[in-house]
């Protein structure tokens, strides 16, 4: 295999125009003639269009496409940063894209040594000692990090079988405990926006497999209670699983696994600004404390010297949650990441809060911002209300948002998390100029006063949108999977 690795690799360098030992290729003429069994014998129906047109065609195509190469994307939680381009490229690589994951572990030692490092950068951002680069996804983090605070009560005897979750947890949250076998035990905040220690106190019982808990949470308020609330969790016999959703805030300033928590995943779309979106690619990697280590998912990375190798010698591994070892190019996305603001990630963290702070600072006075009495400091996010808003007017979060489209801006998250009515959910993210982060205020407030002017046009918007407003009553009711029954 690597002698065959090596010629491929030889007939890459030599099929470039101008290398030593270029091969031009064969004229046309001189090619094997197709089968007959492929070949047609009426042309195809094809529309007769020029270059130009076919060029304008898709480039207004990418026109009606919004992402983080546009604008402004500000879905809170969700952390839509700018991806490099120069990570791009980096994953690209020849000498990376041309493996395969059956290919021996000798012939993919640079690989490996990049998985290794980048390991090892994780482990040192989140306190923990051991980690897996496994999972495709942070929601497949969070089941395999319910799976591994499973497996572990059920080795010292089981009998635990409670998640405890927040009223502000991410909607994966509650999923994943109940994919991985728990009750989930609902645990309700405080009017700071915090989570209430007391009820959590009353909560934790010998049933209590562990807490759930993003810090800060989801309405970017900093839980300042933590140390006690792992206390409790653990004295109970319980563990901390860390939703690294909200680590743009922390990364570089505060480790999750100082605060007390057992399990840690990142998502590194994110917070170290890889791709986002699409169903894929993705990456989840998930760290853990040195007693929850035996646990983890096969194959372990192992290093021996200057050589890495993979091991299956792991008798209390739940197993895989994916085929492989996880997505290769984002963690390459990753590490390139980590490395170009080594030493700085701090400052990344920082200006993720100063921008959110600078922008709930223009909106304050012209929308509700729940549980600002009480804490008014939020971190990389925060959330504000359209519950009066809409009571006065009838336009809510929805409209709005959808309203935002027509100033070419992309919505922030809407209805989420629950215990705000009328949500809007802001992340601006540290990418972000204060040029884009005034215009977004300024639309917000201009919407609002459209909203007492004109509610029909709010209600009524998105108006220059390719698609106008959906029903998604009847979308969620009665969903189109496949236009194939259009074509007879």
């Amino acid at each position: 295999m690597y002698r065959q690795a090596a010629y491929d690799d030889d007939l890459y360098r030599r099929s470039r125009p101008g290398a030593a030992g270029y091969v031009p290729p064969a004229r046309f003429e001189d090619a094997p003639p197709l089968p007959s069994a492929l070949s047609r014998e009426v042309p195809p129906d094809l529309p007769e269009l020029s270059e130009q047109d076919v060029m304008r065609h898709f480039l207004r195509l990418s026109h009606m496409n919004y992402g983080v190469d546009t604008g402004m994307y500000p879905l809170g939680s969700c952390t839509m940063k700018y991806n490099p381009k120069l990570h791009e490229v980096l994953a690209n690589v020849p000498l990376l894209t041309m493996h395969h994951p059956e290919d021996p572990p000798f012939f993919v030692q640079g690989t490996l040594a990049l998985m290794w490092h980048l390991s090892e950068l994780l482990k040192d951002l989140s306190g923990t000692q051991a980690l897996s680069l496994q999972p495709a996804a942070g929601a497949q983090a969070e089941y395999l990090g319910v799976r591994i605070i499973m497996a572990s009560h059920a080795e010292a005897g089981g009998g635990r079988d409670e998640m405890i979750v927040p009223d502000t947890a991410h909607g994966t949250n509650p999923a994943s405990s109940a994919m991985g076998g728990c009750r989930v035990v609902e645990l309700p905040s405080r009017d700071d926006g915090r989570v209430d220690v007391d009820a959590l106190a009353a909560i934790v019982s010998t049933r209590t497999a562990g807490l759930m808990l993003t810090n800060p949470n989801t309405l970017g308020i900093f839980e300042r209670d933590i140390h006690e609330i792992a206390g409790i969790v653990h004295d109970a016999g319980g563990l901390l699983y860390y939703d690294g959703a909200n680590l743009n805030a922390l990364v570089g300033r505060a480790r999750p696994g100082d605060m007390g928590f057992d399990v840690v995943h990142f998502n590194f779309h994110k917070t170290f600004a890889t791709p986002h979106g699409g169903g894929g690619p993705g990456a989840g990697a998930i760290g853990v404390t040195k007693a929850l280590e035996p646990y983890l998912p096969v194959p372990r990375l192992v290093r021996d010297g200057d050589t890495f190798s993979w091991s299956y010698d792991a008798p209390r591994s739940i197993g895989q949650v994916r085929a492989y070892y996880g997505n290769v190019g984002v963690m390459v996305r990753a590490y390139a990441y980590l490395y170009a603001n080594h030493g700085r990630m701090h400052e990344i963290s920082g200006q993720a809060v100063l921008n959110a702070m600078y922008l709930l600072h223009l909106l304050k006075s012209h929308f509700e911002v729940p549980y600002y009495d009480d804490a008014p400091l939020r971190m990389h996010e925060f959330v504000i209300s359209c519950a009066a808003l809409k009571k006065e007017t009838g336009c809510g979060a929805a409209d709005v948002a959808r309203r935002l489209l027509d100033y070419g801006i992309h919505a922030p998250t809407v209805h989420f998390p629950l215990v705000v009515k009328e949500a809007l959910m802001i992340e601006p993210t540290e990418t972000e100029s204060k040029g884009e982060l005034d215009a977004f205020a300024s639309a917000l407030i201009e919407i609002k006063k459209e909203c007492y002017e004109d509610p029909k046009t709010v209600r009524s918007a998105p108006h220059v949108a390719s698609r106008r407003q959906l029903d998604i009553l009847a979308a969620a009711k009665r969903p189109v999977l496949s236009r194939m029954h259009e074509r007879g």
